[in-house]
């Protein structure tokens, strides 16, 4: 599955009822396209009736992240700087799944690529819109465990300091904000959602909650 057909699911409360009218997409031309995205310009109705002018940007790629978690509680993150925010960031393995490409394979490319670590257990835990104002992104995470290691092929423009921390200490760092990037955030907080409710081998839940001494 590429993680590209996915059909939406309303949670237990909305109804479909009593809902705002949608936008109404009225015409759109292309700003700008690259081999990793393109920006287009909509004319739009807003749910109110307001016209309205919306760019909206379109990555080719599907976003894909895999959190590793080893044996002993830890879990392996990567350190980089980001052009956008000219700021350094801890994240997990994350990348692109090419068109038609499996979201796992291409989140086991990016955990070898990045980490220098290959998976025999994979769990998909999370499927996420990324910044959904101003964008379509989306997103699909996964956990990994049983690592091994792995040759490491960074892209050209790709320079990372890789760091094996416990796992409570990353849900630590996102509480001081010393963890930014959402996608990490999100698929860290939801595996500690996963520990604690047991949905996870019940050894890992026991090592992901414990300090590594």
């Amino acid at each position: 599955m590429t993680g590209r057909d996915d059909p939406r699911q309303d949670p237990p409360w909305d109804d479909g009822a009593d809902r705002p009218p949608p936008w109404i997409d009225r015409g759109a031309r292309p700003l700008f396209e690259n081999p990793w995205m393109r920006l287009t310009e909509h004319q739009a109705t807003a749910p109110t009736g307001a016209p309205a002018d919306y760019v909206v940007m379109r990555p080719a790629a599907l976003a894909v992240g895999v959190l590793p978690l080893h044996g002993d509680g830890t879990v392996t993150l990567v350190g980089q700087h980001r052009f956008p925010s000219m700021s350094w960031s801890w994240e997990m393995p994350e990348g692109g799944a090419h068109p038609d490409e499996d979201a796992q394979t291409a989140a086991a490319r990016e955990l070898a690529e990045e980490a220098g670590l290959s998976a025999r257990s994979w769990r998909e835990v999370l499927r996420m819109d990324l910044s959904n104002s101003v964008t379509d992104e989306r997103a699909v995470a996964f956990l990994a465990w049983d690592l091994d290691p792995a040759p490491t092929a960074p892209d050209p423009t790709e320079a990372f300091r890789v760091a094996r921390v416990p796992f409570l200490d990353l849900i630590d760092a996102i509480g001081a904000g010393q963890v930014r990037d959402a996608f990490t955030v999100a698929t860290a907080l939801r595996a500690h959602h996963m520990a604690v409710t047991s949905q996870l081998p019940g050894w890992l839940s026991h090592v992901m909650l414990g300090r590594p001494r």
